[in-house]
């Protein structure tokens, strides 16, 4: 499936056949994929796991088998828009991330909606909390802070779905 609106998503998300069901939010960078999950009802942003990108193939089997598992029913994606809020070459990276899920991706991950969700400021904001709140080395938050990035990013996606229309 293409890349969706939220209000188009809130639309699909209420039929028989994606209620109940997770978002898994992504946060995509050149040597990663940050992964977090939402519980069934989407209410929780949770860090799931983070994966050494490889090859596409590779990468996009792992994201389908993920999906599978935890019975996702459409991928947030985060968008790293520029502070004034311009597109920028990592946003035409992560529209060709989505690109290539659409067209090479296992098909139950290729027919999954996505949406983009602004993730301004996620890495950040979550590297300060770890080190304000958890007083985390430098080692120990490198190995969380992708996963803990997407859940940011599905927070504010699970954010926008409860908002009214529009």
């Amino acid at each position: 499936m293409a890349i969706v609106d939220f209000p188009e998503l809130k639309a699909l998300l209420v039929g028989p056949e994606s209620r109940g069901g997770r978002l898994m939010a992504l946060d995509v960078g050149t040597k990663t994929i940050g992964i977090a999950t939402s519980d069934v009802l989407r209410t929780l942003a949770t860090p799931l796991t983070t994966l050494k990108r490889g090859k596409l193939a590779s990468d996009l089997a792992a994201l389908a088998e993920l999906t599978a598992k935890h019975e996702v029913k459409a991928l947030a994606i985060g968008l790293p828009l520029n502070m004034d809020g311009s597109e920028g070459p990592r946003c035409q990276s992560i529209r060709q991330f989505v690109a290539n899920i659409a067209r090479h991706g296992p098909p139950a991950l290729a027919a999954l909606p996505v949406v983009l969700q602004d993730e301004r400021l996620s890495t950040a904001a979550v590297t300060r909390g770890m080190i304000d709140d958890y007083d985390m080395s430098r080692a120990q938050r490198a190995e969380r802070v992708d996963a803990a990035a997407a859940a940011w990013i599905l927070e504010s996606a699970l954010a926008r779905l409860k908002q009214g229309p529009g």
